[in-house]
């Protein structure tokens, strides 16, 4: 660039241009310019060329403040955008787990309801079965034990399916009560995330 500023004062000062307002012709319209006004055609030039380095410098300066800062800011977007990505696919999952877990609850509690009706049966039945042995212990007190032995079986049997089938209701109530608490968790995540 100074070179450039060089040549072209060269070329002012040989070429003998004046900067100034035209003059009437004169008779010293062909001789060369004094010398002091060379030296401040000079002057002012370098000046010129100074400042324009000058401000071309400092230009230069901001442009790569500038571009750093750009580096910077585009560094931070592109961090964001991939968190926003991870964010989006994490909430995917989530929303995918919660689906799974709602249908697993729907069919724990089709399930329960199932075993509920078929305890109530069994106990409607057991009770029916009491009754029943009742009414033959009091109308059979004769002596034929084998028979009132019989339906004592039958009753243990009856006892032993029921005491059963409420040990399934119990574990079927803890294994809902469960999956309750970690849908509820889900959804406190799933409400928590933006």
């Amino acid at each position: 660039m100074r070179w450039a500023l060089c040549l072209l004062c060269a070329a002012v000062c040989l070429a003998g241009v004046h900067a100034g307002p035209t003059r009437k012709p004169d008779k010293t319209a062909g001789r060369a310019a004094p010398h002091e006004e060379v030296d401040v055609l000079m002057f002012g030039v370098i000046q010129f060329s100074e400042s324009l380095n000058y401000v071309y410098e400092s230009t230069a300066a901001k442009i790569a403040r500038v571009s750093r800062s750009l580096k910077r800011r585009e560094g931070t977007l592109q961090q964001l955008g991939e968190a926003t990505v991870q964010a989006a696919a994490m909430e995917r999952r989530i929303k995918e787990m919660l689906g799974l877990l709602q249908v697993q609850m729907a069919g724990l509690q089709a399930q329960t309801e199932v075993t509920k009706n078929r305890l109530a049966s069994v106990e409607q039945e057991e009770a029916e079965l009491k009754t029943k042995v009742e009414n033959l212990e009091t109308y059979l007190n004769n002596p034929i034990p084998t028979r009132i032995k019989e339906l004592q079986v039958r009753a243990k049997e009856q006892s032993a399916i029921l005491k059963s089938l409420q040990y399934l209701t119990q574990y079927q109530k803890q294994n809902l009560e469960g999956q309750k608490r970690q849908l509820s968790k889900l959804q406190k995540m799933s409400e928590a995330t933006p």
